[in-house]
C-alpha cells in the first residue's frame, strides 16, 4: 500500500497524547506531524520530559495516541487490532535502546538469530544474516562471546545488528550512545549510520548530544508538543 501522500518509511500525522495527572491534563504532543523516508536519518531532540519517549512509543505502536495517525511502511495503524499492530511492528520496525537488554545466556551470534527464528527463518539462513551485520560492525570476531564478555560499544552494536536483523523498514532508536563515553559513542554513531545508510532504513534516533545530531540528514526538535 503506497500512493501520492505515503511512503515506505515512516508518518506521523497530527499526532496528539495527553496523560491525567490528578484534576490536571498534560499535554505532551498537540498535533505532531513528521514524515521521514527511506534511508534517512533524523535526529529527533528536545529538553527532557519534552515527550521525545511517548513519541518513539506511538511511532513504534507501542502506544496509541488520542487522535491522529501513524503510518508505517505506508499503512495506516489507527483502525488495526492489537494482534495486527503487533504483526506490523514484527514486520517493519527496529529498536534500539540506551541500555543494549541484551540477553545474557546467549552470545553475540545467538542475540541477533533469535529474532529471525521468531519472525520464521530458518536457522542456517538467520545465522548468515547475523554474521553478516555483526562482520559490518566489526564484531564478526566477537560472534562467540556472550554480553558479559563484551564491552560497553561492542555490546551496543549486537543490539543495532538485532535491530536491524529481520530487514526493518524503520529504525527508532532512543538514545542509542547514551551510556557510552564520547569516543566509543562516536565509533558507534559511526557504524549505526553506515549500516542504516546501507540498509536503506527510514531511522529517528532521539538524542542528547547535539553534536551527533548535527551528522544526521536533519533534526527534528519537539517543542511544546510540536515537532519543528
Amino acid at each position: 500500500m503506497n500512493d501520492g501522500g505515503m511512503n515506505d518509511g515512516l508518518r506521523l500525522e497530527s499526532v496528539r497524547r495527553a496523560f491525567r495527572q490528578g484534576k490536571d491534563t498534560l499535554e505532551v504532543l498537540c498535533g505532531a506531524d513528521l514524515d521521514i523516508r527511506a534511508g534517512e536519518i533524523v535526529a529527533l531532540v528536545g529538553p527532557s520530559g519534552a515527550g521525545k519517549s511517548t513519541l518513539l512509543h506511538i511511532a513504534g505502536l507501542l502506544e496509541k495516541p488520542d487522535a491522529g495517525e501513524v503510518r508505517l511502511a505506508g499503512q495506516a495503524a489507527g483502525g488495526l487490532s492489537e494482534r495486527e499492530r503487533t504483526r506490523l511492528r514484527r514486520l517493519h520496525l527496529g529498536f534500539v535502546y540506551q541500555y543494549h537488554h541484551l540477553l545474557p545466556e546467549f552470545s553475540a551470534v545467538e542475540n541477533v538469530i533469535l529474532p529471525q527464528m521468531i519472525a520464521g527463518t530458518a536457522r542456517s539462513k538467520a545465522r548468515d544474516r547475523a554474521m553478516d551485520l555483526l562482520g559490518r560492525m566489526g564484531l564478526a570476531e566477537r560472534a562467540g562471546h556472550r554480553p558479559g564478555q563484551l564491552s560497553g560499544g561492542e555490546q551496543q552494536r549486537v543490539a543495532i545488528c538485532r535491530a536491524l536483523a529481520n530487514a526493518p523498514r524503520v529504525l527508532l532508536a532512543d538514545e542509542p550512545t547514551g551510556n557510552l563515553d564520547p569516543h566509543t559513542a562516536d565509533g558507534v554513531f559511526l557504524e549505526l549510520v553506515a549500516l542504516v545508510k546501507g540498509s536503506g532504513v527510514a531511522a529517528l534516533i532521539a538524542t542528547h548530544n547535539p553534536e551527533l545530531a548535527s551528522r544526521m540528514d536533519r533534526v527534528v526538535r519537539l517543542q511544546d508538543g510540536l515537532l519543528v
